[in-house]
């Protein structure tokens, strides 16, 4: 199965919906790891606030982090290949990464309109 793992920055959650604003670049990139899941995409994350022993425990994100400090988060892996750093890929790209074929009812749209 493939995997794709994240590391993120320190955040009170992932979802985007907390806090003091809204984040709509987490508010998609969670409907955008539904849609990998859906397809057989195992899914990691890892929030460093809430978990800084996996960043610890992972060679190639300790390395990041001691390299490049915070501000390379977050981190990206496919099958524990980095592919991203610095920021969430769109949907497209991780269809590009995983060799998945992107449908036009993908594009995250729905009944009320498009969100991308």
């Amino acid at each position: 199965m493939k995997k794709l793992s994240i590391y993120d920055p320190s955040m009170c959650c992932s979802s985007g919906v907390c806090g003091p604003s809204v984040d709509p670049v987490l508010v998609q990139l969670t409907s955008d790891l539904e849609w990998l899941k859906k397809r057989g995409i195992a899914v990691d994350r890892h929030n460093l606030s809430q978990q800084p022993a996996d960043f610890a425990a992972h060679d190639a994100v300790r390395d990041a982090l001691q390299k490049e400090g915070q501000d390379c988060l977050p981190l990206i892996f496919a099958d524990d290949i980095r592919v991203a750093s610095r920021f969430y890929p769109t949907r497209e790209q991780f269809a590009k990464i995983f060799g998945l074929k992107l449908e036009e009812a993908d594009c995250g749209c729905d009944e009320t309109g498009c969100c991308s």
